[in-house]
């Protein structure tokens, strides 16, 4: 078996060497979906697994726009459309330094499985651009947003590809997207998720993802008969996932001890409630400030620079701001600190090393393909409010969220259970949940 899946990373590596993040996504999959594959004659020798690696189609472009200053910028922009064996690609767009081919191939990627787990009918895409919206005036996102589009409306459509926001992509940007494709296409559709209340969005979506991952947290923690009730809980980031998933833990009773940016983490021993919590929105969403100002105000609490939050003892960890930032040795640390339940708000942000170390101590982890979906999730229903010109209530919408983690948690135990002692990999749950609806699509529809 390890040489059927070394030989096909291998071959993965061959057609995209340079592309690390996208390499490391495809390993933690094919390590559990191609035994799956050479036990079951249905997917065997059809190199089912191979056609998913590769994108139906890799769209890169031109953005061209002009600053405050009058001078014109150039960026780039990419839309991965990964698979859409089970429906419209969809998936979010990011706007962030960083961005480029091998860490947008993996999100989409990772967001074919996601999208299969919540069982509505979406494949898999995702977008951005290397464009870096901090710093940057209304008026400049503005320009850039209508310039991206401009370009990537040719792409897209309510029944092609619903992209979504991400990292550095929010409300305003979403607005700013959605004016230009009805500008060009010249009709209102359901294109984009993520959108205001009042044209066409659907209320929970921006609290769907954090509010989602505590929900399958909370899953994970009633097979050992516990809770979030009086629980210390870690969390890193401090943006719209972060936010909903202190939120959450907040409601559900438990304590939560940190938040944090790239410039490192803040540590309140008394907790961050509601109020604070409150504050730290005014900084990130309004100020858009540093985590470090949050001292300014509650001075008892402390800034550690440039690190991240997982030397903090605690019983549950929340990592919620961006890929690989918690490295085998911050697993160890967390295990040798208490911690029993770890679920990814982020996108694959354990690396290989420490996702290893959670599974060989048998804790519970939730990789974000399972943990994280309540975001994608409620962009579906938001697709399909807008199909039905219809609006669900809040708690409508919440509860439908509730019921696909639940479910989602369901797929996992299914395919991820050890039956020798009960243990639940939920890694390998997740991955051969994910990959049966899309392999068994793929299979209907032929060599396409």
């Amino acid at each position: 078996m390890k040489k059927i899946i070394n030989e096909f990373l291998n071959l993965v590596k061959e057609r995209n060497g340079d592309e690390p993040e996208f390499l490391q996504a495809v390993e933690e999959v094919a390590e559990t979906v191609l035994p799956y594959i050479v036990e079951h004659d249905i997917y065997y020798g059809k190199n089912i697994l191979l056609r998913m690696v590769e994108p139906e189609r890799a769209i890169t472009f031109r953005v061209c726009w002009v600053d405050d200053s009058g001078e014109i910028q150039v960026n780039r922009g990419y839309r991965i459309q990964m698979n859409s064996a089970i429906g419209p690609y969809k998936g979010g767009l990011r706007f962030h330094p960083t961005v480029n081919m091998s860490i947008l191939k993996f999100l989409a990627f990772e967001q074919v499985f996601k999208n299969s787990l919540t069982t509505l009918p979406m494949g898999g895409g995702k977008g951005g651009s290397d464009f870096d919206p901090k710093g940057k005036s209304d008026g400049e996102i503005m320009r850039f947003c209508h310039a991206f589009m401009s370009e990537l409306f040719r792409h897209i459509g309510p029944n092609t590809d619903v992209p979504a926001g991400d990292i550095g992509v929010g409300a305003r940007e979403i607005g700013f997207l959605f004016g230009m494709y009805k500008k060009l296409k010249n009709e209102f559709t359901g294109v984009l998720t993520g959108k205001g209340l009042s044209w066409g969005g659907s209320l929970i979506r921006p609290e769907a993802t954090g509010y989602g991952t505590v929900y399958f947290a909370q899953k994970m923690l009633e097979t050992k008969g516990q809770d979030f009730k009086g629980k210390q809980v870690v969390v890193s980031g401090s943006g719209n996932v972060a936010q909903f998933a202190v939120e959450k833990s907040i409601q559900l009773g438990a304590k939560v001890l940190t938040m944090s940016d790239s410039s490192g983490y803040i540590y309140d021993s008394e907790g961050i409630n509601n109020e604070k919590l409150a504050h730290i929105m005014y900084i990130k969403n309004v100020k858009r400030g540093r985590i470090s100002d949050y001292l300014e105000t509650y001075k008892k609490a402390k800034f550690v620079k440039d690190k991240t939050p997982w030397e903090v003892a605690c019983d549950i960890a929340l990592p919620c701001a961006t890929q690989n930032e918690l490295n085998e040795s911050d697993a160890k640390t967390l295990l040798n600190n208490g911690c029993l339940c770890v679920a990814e708000g982020a996108n694959m942000p354990s690396t290989l090393g420490a996702v290893r170390v959670f599974q060989k101590a048998k804790i519970l982890y939730a990789p974000g393909k399972a943990s994280n979906a309540g975001g994608v999730a409620t962009s579906g229903l938001e697709m399909t409010q807008n199909s039905l010109r219809f609006n669900w209530t809040r708690e409508e919408v919440d509860l439908k969220l509730k019921e696909i983690m639940s479910n989602i948690h369901d797929s996992c135990i299914k395919y991820g259970k050890n039956e020798d002692d009960d243990y639940v990999d939920y890694v390998k749950g997740a991955n051969i949940a994910g990959f049966v609806k899309v392999a068994d699509a793929m299979l209907a529809q032929g060599i396409v």
